[in-house]
């Protein structure tokens, strides 16, 4: 199966070298690139591609307000997307993650990572590059630390706890899998009752939910 990827940024230079990793990738193919957020929208809800690729910063409509209307709450038939940028800024971080996104890379991650990327948020997965990972959480959860985090609808077992801890780490479902010596079906059972009971709609909200309420060692 071939994914279809959106690409959108405003430098040119950019949007062609991210088509051209990607269009060496067996398995992908770049079906739009665009310049700005509001073309990104349009595009994609025009052509419906298995994922969007977003920089934060573009003129008319940002990365994230598109990641809101493309992926956020209340969309219909959400789309896949993944955002790359060039700032490390916490702000951004959790504001795509929160609009929708099911990736957050640099720009320089690198072509493996983009790839993984690219292909854990096709399959429902999500992927935030590793030297963000949990310095973001973590600062979030500062962050928040004066509102009461949103308990589970039901209690958690202590696997489901382990999950959430190995989901907080970034781990793959393969590498969760290895780790409590588990099925990759069992995993991901456990992360749908994850979402079930904790609201949320992928593995980086249950990754935000274990920082918000201190079960990651600090």
């Amino acid at each position: 199966m071939t994914l279809r990827v959106l690409v959108a940024d405003d430098q040119d230079l950019v949007r062609t070298g991210l088509t051209m990793i990607l269009e060496a990738q067996d398995g992908i193919e770049v079906v739009a690139a665009v310049g700005d957020g509001r073309e990104a929208v349009e595009t994609a809800r025009r052509i419906r591609p298995d994922v969007c690729l977003l920089d934060i910063r573009m003129p008319d409509l940002d990365g994230i307000e598109a990641t809101r209307l493309l992926a956020g709450p209340g969309v219909e038939d959400p789309l896949a997307v993944v955002i790359i940028t060039t700032f490390d800024l916490d702000e951004y971080v959790h504001g795509a993650l929160k609009a929708g996104a099911r990736g957050f890379l640099l720009k320089d991650a690198g072509p493996e990572l983009l790839v993984q990327a690219i292909n854990a948020a096709a399959s429902g997965d999500a992927l935030i590059a590793p030297s963000v990972t949990a310095r973001l959480l973590e600062n979030f959860a500062d962050a928040s630390s004066s509102s009461r985090p949103a308990q589970p609808i039901d209690p958690l077992t202590d696997r489901e706890e382990q999950v959430v801890l190995t989901v907080a780490r970034g781990l793959t479902n393969v590498e969760i899998a290895a780790e409590l010596h588990i099925s990759l079906s069992t995993v991901k059972s456990h992360l749908a009752s994850l979402m079930s009971k904790l609201g949320a709609r992928n593995r980086v909200e249950i990754a935000m939910w274990a920082y918000e309420t201190h079960r990651v060692p600090r």
